[in-house]
């Protein structure tokens, strides 16, 4: 095992989902599935864009079985969409990725169904969509892998206003937005443990690597990089950050590798930059299963009947 590369099984006839791979971690992710013969399917906002990144991962893994498919989540109704879409083709799916994300728009942002940004499109965006999966994820006795960050090590959930409408900082809401996500991973492998459902619910950390998350965004508001992109640049040059092939590993050996079992945690091994590792211990945000199961009961409430699992 490098910090570049790890052993992937054969994974041949498994039916892989993935978030976020119109480029960067995700894309990388969706590639190493292909290589070791998954089909996978990427759910993306862009059409142009994920037509684009399933040509290089196709060129990159002669034969690969990708497809594109419609999916922002910002959007409940279009997380229904999709979900409505592949109960109908009722294929068993065996690997979920949730992988996509958001980051500190510079002012406060809605989704279309009036949800902060970055806790409706990071947490509540993937809640609604592994939630009107379960019956495709059930069938197959699936791994679920959770995608949270670094700025998970600290924070907090701002239960008295979920989407900071008063006073919206957005370093703080997108950790909120993050230890919802990890909170969400340990509250469904406990469900799932509980009645019986087969899947196993793990998360991973990518440490910190020179991606677009902040990069110029003309949509988040942001027209050009960010100063901490072009440090975090430096840094990955100096091997102190990882880079983006380096950082998707840990989310490939949580959601592949026959070892991982659910409510595990992986990252690298110095935590920004390293080899994929399994964690010794979860941050101390992400560590309170009350806290996890009243996240999961106000997200129900939040999304609506259409996910009730």
């Amino acid at each position: 095992m490098t910090d570049t590369d790890i052993p992937i099984p054969n994974l041949t006839g498994k039916l892989a989902v993935v978030t976020g791979t119109s480029d960067g971690i995700g894309q990388v992710i969706a590639t190493h599935l292909a290589r070791a013969g998954a089909e996978v399917i990427m759910p993306v906002r862009s059409a142009a864009k994920g037509d684009s990144a399933a040509a290089r991962i196709r060129t990159a893994a002669p034969g690969a079985l990708v497809t594109t498919r419609s999916l922002d989540l910002s959007s409940l109704d279009s997380v229904a969409a999709l979900t409505e879409q592949l109960r109908t083709e009722g294929r068993p799916i065996n690997i979920l990725i949730n992988n996509a994300g958001v980051m500190t728009p510079p002012s406060r942002q809605e989704t279309k169904d009036g949800f902060e940004l970055q806790f409706g499109t990071n947490h509540l965006g993937h809640f609604a969509l592994t939630l009107g999966l379960l019956p495709l994820l059930r069938a197959c006795t699936a791994r679920v892998t959770h995608q949270t960050s670094i700025a998970a090590r600290s924070g907090e959930i701002n239960w008295a206003d979920l989407n900071w409408a008063a006073g919206y900082d957005g370093n703080k809401a997108y950790s909120q937005s993050k230890i919802a996500v990890a909170l969400f991973a340990r509250e469904l492998d406990a469900r799932s443990t509980a009645a019986g459902w087969g899947i196993s619910s793990n998360l991973s950390h990518p440490g910190v690597s020179p991606t677009n998350l902040l990069a110029a965004q003309p949509g988040l508001g942001r027209q050009k990089d960010t100063g901490l992109r072009r440090a975090v640049r430096i840094m990955s040059r100096l091997g102190i950050a990882g880079t983006v092939a380096s950082a998707a590993l840990p989310a490939l050996m949580a959601a592949t590798d026959p070892a991982a079992r659910g409510d595990q945690f992986y990252g690298p091994k110095r935590t920004l930059a390293g080899a994929p590792t399994l964690q010794n211990k979860l941050w101390t945000p992400l560590r309170n299963m009350a806290d996890a199961h009243k996240l999961w009961e106000e997200s129900l409430r939040l999304v609506g009947h259409r996910f009730n699992a």
